[in-house]
């Protein structure tokens, strides 16, 4: 594997995922079952077409099992699982067939919308795909039960998103290309479409999107709406509104933190400040075009937040800014999705947890989602 790749000119180690670890420790489980010896390393292919060699670790040899582990190593895009264990038991089966079962700290899933059995354990489609493969490439079509356990999954699953997809007892083994590419959005863009897809197969036509943490707590604790509609974005505003309309949500109800939505209402769909941060120059033209005097447009500029920039504005009659604010959002949403089927609106708050501005129709839509 080419160990490293550059991004805008800095150098970064890549990773590999929970499935090529699944996928190594049962292979060298059939293997160290078929020899009755100790192995150090394995080699697996990856759908990518990048061969791996990993370490195996924890080896326990029976007379008609092998148990065996391969460490999850992220390379420089860490998340929740990196350095976990991820634990292989293969034993052969009398059925000619070979069966892959989930055990302690691989998750549970209970909701439809995954692609997964309901009851089933949380092993994704290719993760599956690569263990048959490579065990089959040792046993030939001799049948056999491979038990895939991680033994901090429970805790490690806690700081993923696995309880909001109805993953319960542990963590999903995933990865669609066996290898972990560094500063990639690809694997955390899927997991929040999942949520989508998942209301989507529950009945679901409307949708709440929120930011993260402070605009669900806003949503069920201000504004008193359904959890059972909320969605988290992120940063990627734009690619969740695409998956929404791609889905088929009829209503979307927006609602966000100001120092995001500021710069949605500029046109910027994601974000992230690496990707855009005109935070205090966008507040300063809608407050210009409201003739602010200089004074106060110079006081704005200079703040490093927009929670500093809400203090400034408070009292000085220019509050309207943010219904003007929430009304851009909302005309700079439609405009992306290009779909007048569609009604979207949009909501505007503070951290310590104020509604500031809202979209003409906003509260309409409110009621539909409490």
């Amino acid at each position: 594997m080419e160990e490293y790749v550059y991004i805008e000119g800095k150098k970064y180690r890549r990773g590999y995922t929970t499935g090529a670890c699944a996928t190594g420790a049962a292979k060298a489980a059939a293997k160290m079952l078929i020899t009755q010896k100790t192995i150090d390393y394995i080699e697996i292919d990856t759908p990518k077409g990048i061969c791996l060699k990993l370490k195996v670790e924890h080896v326990t040899i029976g007379e008609d099992y092998v148990t065996c582990a391969i460490q999850k190593d992220g390379g420089d895009d860490i998340d929740a699982t990196h350095k976990a264990y991820i634990y292989a038991t293969l034993r052969i089966n009398t059925l000619g067939e070979l069966r892959i079962l989930g055990g302690k700290g691989v998750g549970v899933v209970t909701q439809k919308g995954l692609g997964l059995e309901v009851g089933g354990p949380a092993i994704n489609k290719t993760p599956r795909e690569m263990i048959l493969k490579e065990v089959t490439k040792i046993l030939g079509h001799q049948g056999a039960d491979i038990l895939i356990e991680v033994p901090k999954g429970e805790e490690i699953a806690k700081k993923t998103f696995n309880p909001r997809l109805g993953i319960v007892g542990g963590i999903s083994i995933i990865g669609t290309t066996g290898i972990v590419e560094p500063m990639s959005d690809d694997g955390w863009k899927k997991s929040l479409s999942l949520e989508l897809e998942m209301k989507k197969q529950q009945g679901i036509d409307k949708v709440i999107l929120v930011s993260g943490n402070h605009g669900e707590k806003f949503a069920k604790e201000v504004l008193g709406l359904n959890a059972k509609y909320i969605v988290r974005t992120s940063n990627f505003i734009g690619y969740m509104l695409d998956e929404a309309k791609r889905i088929g949500f009829l209503q979307i109800l927006l609602i966000g933190h100001l120092g995001k939505y500021i710069k949605l209402a500029a046109g910027i769909f994601n974000t992230h400040s690496h990707i855009a941060d005109a935070r205090s120059e966008i507040l300063v033209a809608n407050l210009a075009l409201m003739g602010a005097p200089l004074e106060m447009l110079q006081k704005i500029s200079q703040c490093l937040t927009t929670e500093e920039a809400i203090e400034s504005i408070a009292g000085s009659g220019y509050e309207e800014v943010y219904p003007i604010i929430a009304a851009k959002c909302k005309k700079r949403v439609d405009m992306h999705i290009g779909e007048e089927q569609i009604h979207t609106e949009v909501i505007v708050f503070s951290l310590d947890g104020k509604l500031l501005g809202k979209s003409e129709q906003a509260d309409r839509l409110r009621e539909v989602l409490r």
